[in-house]
């Protein structure tokens, strides 16, 4: 007889990283599959890097201290608001292990983030997943809809990955106001820099106003810092205590701790960059949409494109020209299930989006 394994844990759905590039004759290879930052690390952020790097031999700060008050001065909240981990995926479940009991339940959108089902279900909770609109996004009635007693938090990812559509400030607050006031709201805004919808949510805004909605960021995206794996949320100081107490002792690294300096005291070069980002992503999704495909509006470092059932096969032409996407495919020929299918393109190299384009063009 073996070590015994929670059941749980043996259901959890398995997350499935972005495949690395696939080479191909004669073609540079490019990954379009995880949303990351294409640009190498700025020379400053590398020199503080390799300087902590030399302190290998202690432990990191286990209070984030240099980093939690960076971060609070930046955004204008107090340090003690602010809970690190190794990602903001790594807050999340930190956030929904501090809140949720075997039973409880988590309304989410679907399809959104990937990894929230996994987070959910990890403390024994059920996930009570939202059907997105027919443009992608997050249907905010239908959510409110599907609070009940159990409910102990909700998921509102704006930008929503995959989709990329934002949820709208003023829809967010009518909907925040529905929901219990010991109800967590955990609006997650990993794509936060790429937005340039001025009706997009602002989750430090919402945060000011109500006791129970948990911002989340990350330095993985727009910092371009997704090897260290560091993110962090925002939220009133009791809920941040909880987050810390349920964290990893020491789990961001003194090498990611320097990172984070140095890439708040670049900000101004590392934001330029982004703003490339988000040329690039408007020529992608003009091009698609000239194309006549229908693609809905990208607020992130990527676009989605609706394949349904002919999810793979676009995958597959993709990859036939050294471009590496994530597909969604369905996992059955029901019309929710094919609504929900389609391909993620992340916003890559000025080469990238010009292949992405023909290769759209001819197989479209």
């Amino acid at each position: 007889m073996g070590v015994r394994i929670r059941p749980v844990v043996g259901a959890l759905p398995v997350y499935r990283a972005g495949r690395p590039p696939q080479a191909q004759p004669g073609l540079t290879a490019y990954k379009l599959s995880s949303n990351e930052n294409p640009w190498p690390p700025l020379p400053g952020v590398m020199a503080a890097v390799e300087a902590a790097a030399r302190t290998m031999n202690r432990y990191p700060d286990a209070g984030n201290s240099a980093i939690s008050e960076g971060v609070a001065q930046r955004l204008g909240v107090g340090a003690e608001q602010i809970a690190f981990g190794t990602g903001s995926v790594a807050v999340l479940y930190q956030l929904l292990q501090a809140v949720c009991e075997p039973g409880d339940e988590v309304v989410h959108a679907w399809r959104s983030f990937e990894a929230y089902p996994i987070a959910i279900q990890l403390p024994g909770a059920v996930g009570v997943g939202v059907p997105l609109t027919a443009t992608a996004e997050h249907d905010l009635d239908a959510m409110a809809a599907a609070i009940t007693e159990r409910t102990r938090a909700v998921l509102v990812c704006t930008p929503n990955n995959p989709t990329g559509p934002v949820v709208r400030h003023e829809e967010l607050v009518r909907f925040c106001r529905q929901v219990p006031a010991d109800v967590m709201v955990v609006v997650d805004e990993a794509y936060v820099e790429f937005v340039r919808d001025p009706d997009a949510a602002r989750g430090l805004d919402l945060l000011a106003e109500l006791d129970n909605v948990v911002v989340l960021r990350t330095f993985s995206k727009a910092y371009g810092l997704a090897g260290f794996r560091i993110g962090y949320s925002v939220s009133h100081a009791g809920v941040a205590a909880a987050v810390r107490a349920v964290s990893l002792p020491f789990g961001v690294s003194s090498p990611a701790q320097a990172a984070v300096l140095a890439s708040l005291e670049a900000e101004d070069a590392l934001l330029e960059r982004v703003e490339l980002l988000v040329g690039e992503r408007g020529r992608l999704l003009t091009g698609l949409r000239d194309l006549g495909l229908e693609v809905p509006d990208a607020q992130g470092n990527f676009v989605w494109l609706p394949a349904g059932a002919r999810t793979l096969e676009w995958a597959r032409a993709f990859e036939a020209a050294a471009l590496t996407v994530r597909p969604f495919a369905p996992a059955g020929d029901s019309p929710e299930e094919l609504a929900a299918a389609g391909l993620r393109i992340s916003v890559g190299e000025d080469d990238a989006t010009t292949r992405v384009l023909d290769v759209a063009a001819r197989f479209g």
